[in-house]
């Protein structure tokens, strides 16, 4: 069975920046996709960033363009998320997630394994 961590959420001002990590458990990651979810209070589930076996990244979300970046370390079976000049509506709680199958970032219900999630508030 896989399992998925997030960790590195916190509180940050608005202007902050903030790097969450995923760790997967049970599985030698890289050659699986990744992907970063949100959810912010009230609201639903929503990609945020998906990161290719390959290293590609694909943003799902045009606020977030020019404000994070995704990296992965197959050798420690990580991912990072890199967000910069946050905002309030970027509180949230983050979710990463894996697929278990070889191909390219697919839809959100085909993902596999998702961690508990990490509450990242940006306020001041």
């Amino acid at each position: 069975q896989w399992q998925v961590v997030e960790s590195g959420g916190g509180r940050v001002q608005p202007g902050g920046s903030l790097e969450l990590s995923c760790e997967v458990f049970g599985v030698t990651l890289a050659p699986y996709a990744i992907a970063w979810f949100r959810q912010a209070p009230g609201k639903g589930r929503e990609k945020v960033i998906c990161i290719k076996p390959s290293g590609e990244a694909v943003v799902f979300m045009d606020s977030l363009k020019g404000r994070i970046k995704v990296s992965r370390d197959n050798a420690r079976n990580t991912a990072s998320l890199q967000m910069t000049d946050l905002e309030p509506e970027d509180t949230a709680t983050y979710y990463c997630a894996t697929d278990a199958m070889v191909r390219n970032c697919p839809p959100t219900a085909l993902y596999d394994f998702w961690g508990p999630g990490t509450e990242v508030t940006v306020s001041s």
